[in-house]
Order: structure tokens, then C-alpha cells, then sequence
């Protein structure tokens, strides 16, 4: 057994870190935007402007990092863009004015955007040890992440900590965590034979990272379908709770449910996928989790009763869950060199699409009810699950390493005609 797969438990350990780490930097970051509000003395109009400015910097950020990953290797990149993530945070907390803190938010943003890409391309980087699915646990245990942060959020607000102080420690504990992380993530993965022999090096990475050269239209289209689904996702995070309140007239206790069995759902359908995916294949996760969102959507938008429209924002939740995951992961098994740059692609459109989520149902509520309005949601959950079949494996293209193994279906299309390896040839961490 290589020293590489001994090490694949403790860098798969690592990697749950640095996503747990993601979502509660992030969750800390959400449960303190009234404090920084006020301190800073924006308006509720101001700050949804400024809200703007951070997904500007995370786009930006999954847009640089994404090379960069590919150049240097992840066990480089991810530390470091965790540690500037860490560092960030603090600086909301500081922001006293409208501009402070449009600054703040622009580099909290783009850490991160930078740490999300890193991230994602060392857990593609991992699963392709493990020759199995791994990818969406990493994404439940982001999600476990935020609800974690909104625990410890909730206690050091009821104590009286100013945001400044609580963000100032969760950055000195981020930076702890990245410290002690990183010597267990991987190194890059050996460069494969190519045609020519010419030996080329393109950095301590791969021999071709960092090069130039034109994205594949099936990554565009991994990232279409990224936008579709995350918009989808995002119409529930910011209207779910609304269309409980305002179509059905729910208390706004009871609405907040809504939200509560949607993000439920979302963590436990995620803790669930690996082993789904692993059965039935990535195809399958997308096509008929996309139809059972939709479905969901459909349910929630039509109820006339409240444990109906919870039920349907259950069933969108379960249906969402798995996409996301399996997108990423057929990103960044596509081609092993560029795996940055690809995963940056599908994850910052995939994020552009989730921004756009309140800005589209915004201005159709204006000429239709907010329950007809899911129905667009609903029309792109349907275009994913008729477009799920973009996610098989295509040929593998001259100079990539065909010897790969991609986890879930179609995993021996990798060498036409070649089976998986017989048992016990390469051994399976646990």
C-alpha cells in the first residue's frame, strides 16, 4: 500500500475541515449582519448594495484561485486562501462606515470565493484516490458548518460580544485550524505520460497547470446547469420563508419552518449522496433529484396549507441536494490538470446563479404572485433533469491520462472496453 493511499483517510479528515471551516466563516459572517449593520450606519437599502460587493469578490476570487490550484497544487493553495478567508473576517466587525465596509465585504468576498475553489479541487483531488464518490459529504458538512456558526453566533450575541471581538476570535481560530490542517492534504497527483515525451513542467502542480488554452464546452455546460440549479437553491434560501408569511398567511414563527425543512433536507439529502451516487451514478443523482425538486417546487407554490408547502420545500430540498456535488466533482474529473480552472468555471457560475436568485423572482412578483413566480425555478429544475446526461464521462482527449477512474457511473468509459480493476489491485482506503 502507498504511502499516498495510507494518507488518503487523513486528507479526506482535512478536507471535512477546511469545509466546515467555509461554512461556519461564512455562518458567523450571516448570524452578525444586523450588529454590522448598525455599527456602520447603513440603511437596509445600503447594505443589500453592499451584499453585492461580496459576491462580486467570491466570483473574483473562484475565477483567480482556480489556476492557481492547478499551478501550485492544493496543498499549497488551500491554506492559504483559508488563512486570508480567516484573516478577512475580522474586518466587517471593524467597518464603521459605508465604505469600511464595502471594502471589507470585497476582500471577505474573495477569500471566500478563493477558499471555496481550493477547496472543492482538493476533495475532486481526494475522491479520485478513493475511486468512489466522497464529494457530496464534504458539501453536509459545509452545511453543518453553518448551523455550528449560528449556535456559536447566537451565544456570544445573548453575552454581549461586539461583532468585532467574536469575528476577531473565529479568525484566530480559522487560522489555527488552517495551520493544523494542512500537512495532512495531498500532494499533487503525479503528472501522466504524454504523447511526445517532451517532459514539459508547468509548475509544482502538473505539467500543463497554468497553461492557455480554450475550456470544453462540456464544462460551460456542467456550469449552465451549476446556474440553474443554484438560482433554484437560492430562490428557497430568500423566499421561502415569504411565500409561507405573505401567500399563506403563516405566523412568522411558524414561516421561518419553511426555510428550517429546506436547509434540513438540503444536509441530510448531502450525507446521503455519496452512497446514492456510488449506486446509481452522478446521471442519475441529477436527473431525478433535478425532477424531484421540481416536483417539490411545484407542491410548495400550489399548497393551500402549511404542512402541504413545508412537505414541498422538504421534497426541493431532498431533490437539490445531490447536483451541486456531482457537477463540481464531473468538473474537476474531466481533465486532472486543469481541475482549478474547471471547478472555478462551474462554481462561479454555479455562484452567479444562486445572486440572481432574489433579483429574478424580485421583478416577476411585481406582474404575478410569488408562488407563480417559483415556476421558473420549477422550468430549471426540469432543463437539469432532461440535461443530466451531460455528466457521463465524454472520450478522454489526446494526452490525458485515460488510466483514471472516475467515481460513480461511467467510470469504465475511461479506456473503452477496460473493466473496473479486479479486487484487491488497488487498495481501497476506508
Amino acid at each position: 500500500m502507498s504511502s499516498t493511499t495510507r494518507s488518503l483517510p487523513a486528507a479526506r479528515l482535512s478536507t471535512f475541515g477546511f469545509f466546515a471551516l467555509n461554512g461556519f466563516l461564512m455562518g458567523i459572517w450571516v448570524v452578525h449582519i444586523p450588529a454590522v449593520e448598525a455599527r456602520a450606519g447603513v440603511s437596509h437599502a445600503v447594505l443589500g448594495w453592499l451584499l453585492l460587493l461580496l459576491g462580486g469578490g467570491a466570483f473574483a476570487g473562484m475565477r483567480a484561485t482556480g489556476p492557481l490550484t492547478d499551478r501550485f497544487g492544493a496543498r499549497t493553495v488551500v491554506p492559504a486562501t483559508a488563512g486570508l478567508c480567516s484573516a478577512a473576517l475580522v474586518l466587517p466587525g471593524l467597518a464603521t462606515g459605508p465604505f469600511a465596509l464595502a471594502a471589507a465585504l470585497l476582500v471577505f468576498g474573495f477569500g471566500i470565493g478563493c477558499l471555496d475553489v481550493s477547496m472543492n479541487t482538493h476533495a475532486v483531488q481526494v475522491e479520485r484516490g478513493y475511486r468512489r464518490p466522497v464529494m457530496s459529504a464534504f458539501h453536509a458538512v459545509y452545511s453543518v458548518g453553518g448551523v455550528l456558526a449560528a449556535l456559536a453566533g447566537a451565544r456570544t450575541l445573548s453575552w454581549g460580544w461586539s461583532p468585532a471581538a467574536t469575528l476577531a476570535g473565529v479568525s484566530l481560530l480559522g487560522l489555527l485550524m488552517a495551520a493544523l490542517a494542512a500537512p495532512a492534504l495531498l500532494p499533487p497527483d503525479p503528472a501522466p505520460a504524454r504523447d511526445g515525451g517532451d517532459g514539459g513542467d508547468g509548475g509544482p502542480g502538473h505539467p500543463a497547470a497554468g497553461s492557455r488554452r480554450r475550456t470544453p464546452s462540456r464544462i460551460w455546460a456542467l456550469a449552465a446547469l451549476a446556474l440553474m440549479l443554484m438560482l433554484s437553491e437560492g430562490v428557497a434560501n430568500d423566499w421561502s420563508v415569504l411565500a409561507l408569511r405573505d401567500v399563506l398567511g403563516a405566523p412568522a414563527a411558524t414561516a421561518a419552518f419553511a426555510y428550517g425543512a429546506f436547509s434540513t433536507a438540503m444536509t441530510l439529502g448531502r450525507l446521503a449522496g455519496d452512497r446514492v451516487a456510488g449506486r446509481f451514478g452522478p446521471v442519475a443523482v441529477v436527473r431525478y433529484g433535478s425532477a424531484v425538486a421540481a416536483a417539490g417546487l411545484t407542491t410548495a407554490a400550489l399548497a393551500g396549507s402549511v404542512p402541504l408547502a413545508l412537505a414541498g420545500w422538504t421534497l426541493f430540498g431532498i431533490g437539490l441536494s445531490g447536483g451541486v456535488p456531482q457537477l463540481f466533482s464531473a468538473a474537476g474529473h474531466a481533465d486532472r490538470d486543469h481541475a482549478g480552472a474547471n471547478v472555478s468555471r462551474v462554481a462561479g457560475l454555479g455562484y452567479l446563479g444562486m445572486l440572481a436568485g432574489p433579483a429574478v423572482i424580485g421583478p416577476l412578483t411585481r406582474v404575478m404572485p410569488l408562488n407563480l413566480a417559483f415556476f421558473l425555478p420549477v422550468a430549471l429544475c426540469v432543463t437539469a433533469a432532461c440535461a443530466a446526461s451531460l455528466l457521463r464521462p465524454g472520450p478522454a482527449a489526446p494526452g490525458r491520462d485515460v488510466r483514471r477512474v472516475v467515481p460513480g457511473e461511467g467510470a469504465e468509459a475511461a479506456v473503452p472496453g477496460a473493466g473496473r480493476p479486479a479486487t484487491g489491485s488497488v487498495p481501497e482506503p476506508r
